[in-house]
Order: C-alpha cells, then sequence, then structure tokens
C-alpha cells in the first residue's frame, strides 16, 4: 500500500489533486492511504513553498501545480 499526502490549504486544486490521486489509483487497481495535509507547520516541513503538492511515499514528487490522473498515476507505479 502506497502512502500518499497531498499538501495544502483546502483549495479546489488540493481538491482537484485529491481526487486525481483516488482516480488513479482506482484506475492502477492499488491501494493508497491518502492523507490530506492542511496544517501550514507539517506542510513546510516538507520544504514545500507552492501547494498543492504530492507525497508519495514520504517523497515530494509534486509541488504547485494539480496533475492529471495519468501524471499520478506514472508517481504511484
Amino acid at each position: 500500500m502506497k502512502n500518499v499526502k497531498v499538501l495544502g490549504g483546502g483549495c479546489s486544486k488540493c481538491v482537484s489533486l485529491a481526487a486525481a490521486v483516488n482516480k488513479a489509483a482506482a484506475e492502477l487497481g492499488i491501494e493508497v492511504e491518502l492523507e490530506k495535509v492542511t496544517d501550514i507547520q507539517k506542510i513546510m516541513s516538507y520544504s514545500v513553498m507552492s501547494t498543492p503538492a504530492l507525497v508519495v511515499d514520504g517523497k515530494v514528487v509534486s509541488a504547485g501545480k494539480v496533475l492529471s490522473v495519468e501524471q499520478v498515476k506514472n508517481f504511484l507505479k
């Protein structure tokens, strides 16, 4: 199971990224533990300067943009 975090304040872009993660996981047939991180101190601990950001298994893989489902799939594989 992949541990995935969406870092952001809960804006529409963050919601869109979380939805893309869920859809990508479903299409790949893999389980993900998705956590939405909205606490600014926790977000800053990842050294992320722009949100939304995507963290997969503890590694920041994207920041400052909403990824497509296909892009998320590449990070989940």
